[in-house]
């Protein structure tokens, strides 16, 4: 007979924030815990992440508070890739994005030099753009905006 184990407890975002000012920054994906930007998006209890970049139409800006957790989906999320974060950028918080419905979902690979556009179709992401510096960056949520990707990548 294989003995009983016990299962790791899952994180919340009660622990979340009883979580101590190290310097360090949490968010969590499905009950468990990563490390990366500021600004919390608390889909639920047990999925609340810290994208690099969100973005919220202006008609939805009243679903913000400036001094509070956000539990409304963005717009748009951006996610700067690196090594360490690439895997679960691309996989578990692509997946959760598209669980919540984030229309658009973006992510740029300074390594690659690349931004794809990911827009959200029948509850999955599909590719609708892999823009290179010498590209134009399009959303499709908001056809006004465009950029070139080059202006992405250069620094003064």
């Amino acid at each position: 007979m294989v003995p009983m184990q016990d299962a790791p407890p899952r994180v919340g975002y009660a622990d979340l924030v009883a979580m101590p000012d190290d310097g360090r920054r949490y968010e969590i994906h499905g009950g468990g815990l990563a490390v990366t930007a500021p600004f919390d998006i608390v889909f639920d209890e047990y999925d609340v992440v810290q994208p690099d970049v969100v973005f919220f139409r202006a008609e939805r800006l009243h679903l913000l508070d400036p001094n509070a957790v956000t539990r409304a989906a963005p717009d748009i999320v951006v996610e700067v890739l690196s090594p360490s974060t690439a895997a679960v950028d691309r996989g578990r918080k692509m997946q959760m994005f598209a669980r919540y419905a984030v229309p658009e979902y973006w992510i740029v690979d300074p390594l690659e030099r690349r931004i794809e556009v990911h827009v959200l179709v029948d509850g999955a992401y599909r590719q609708d753009q892999a823009a290179l510096p010498g590209d134009t960056v399009r959303s499709v949520l908001l056809p006004d905006l465009k950029f070139p990707a080059a202006c992405i990548f250069t620094f003064p």
